[in-house]
């Protein structure tokens, strides 16, 4: 199978290996942002392949706890340790993770991806939220027409959640298509879980999403170390660097590997601006 040249993402994508993304992770820290790290890959369907993400990602926390000053705070996603395969074998595979995580003082988010693992994912997650409950995370797509009933349920459980408005094509009947609309549910939830959340994570871009976060925290008393702003390593770094100036947390995601294709994909189907932004950096040197 032909494989595409790593420098087409690097815009995106810190490194092919945790070693090569150490000196990126290290700079954006410095910075004075927050981050966290995500091993890309999804979808195994071979029970070694998912051991050796579960593996990995258990070296990653050790590797970050062993580092000088870096977040232990990690993305992961549950269809790369079994979950395509069987969620009990994938639901071991996440407490062998998050007993790594609890022992180095570490949080695991995980990813939400397409509607056909959402109901697996939030059952796995609640099935170890309550043995780990400053460990665990789970992330919600405001596109979605069920997720308002999803952040109730979060709020309820006084789960830590990362609002993102969603990267996957979904059809009409599940998801919105219009941004207006879109828009529209990620304030109303983003509203909810500042009020009623745990610590919740606005991840977002949007300057028109950014500025209704900052409106409606200062109008409720809501004060800026109840919650973070977070975005995409390459994406908008001069605004991440200006949200932390205004006084507020603001964490970067940085992902990398070498199974790169599907998360590169999705960042410039999303955005068509993320499209000129690698033409621009194709020949930068």
């Amino acid at each position: 199978m032909l494989r595409l040249p790593f420098f087409l993402a690097k815009g995106f994508v810190a490194a092919e290996s945790f070693e090569g993304a150490i000196p990126v992770i290290d700079r954006i820290h410095r910075q004075g942002l927050l981050t966290t790290v995500d091993l890309l890959g999804e979808h195994v369907k071979r029970k070694q392949r998912a051991l050796a993400g579960r593996d990995t990602y258990i070296h990653l926390l050790r590797a970050l706890a062993a580092s000088d000053g870096l977040d232990r705070n990690i993305s992961i996603k549950l269809s790369m340790i079994g979950q395509v395969i069987s969620e009990e074998f994938c639901l071991d595979n996440l407490r062998a993770i998050l007993e790594v995580a609890r022992g180095t003082g570490a949080f695991v988010r995980l990813d939400m991806e397409d509607t056909g693992l959402i109901d697996s994912t939030l059952a796995i997650f609640e099935a170890t939220y309550p043995d780990y409950r400053d460990h665990v995370g789970v992330v919600l797509q405001a596109y979605l027409k069920r997720t308002g009933r999803d952040v109730d349920r979060m709020c309820d459980l006084r789960a830590r959640v990362r609002l993102c408005k969603g990267a996957y094509k979904e059809p009409a009947n599940l998801a919105s298509q219009r941004m207006s609309v879109i828009r529209k549910h990620f304030v109303a939830h983003m509203r909810t879980l500042l009020q009623h959340g745990r610590y919740p994570a606005i991840a977002t871009h949007d300057d028109l999403m950014i500025e209704a976060t900052r409106s409606f925290a200062r109008s409720a008393g809501i004060t800026t170390d109840r919650f973070e702003f977070q975005m995409l390593f390459g994406l908008r770094p001069r605004t991440q660097l200006q949200i932390v100036q205004q006084g507020y947390n603001m964490r970067v995601y940085i992902p990398f590997g070498d199974m790169w294709l599907p998360y590169y994909s999705r960042r410039l189907r999303e955005r068509p601006e993320n499209i000129l932004f690698l033409l621009r950096n194709l020949f930068r040197r």
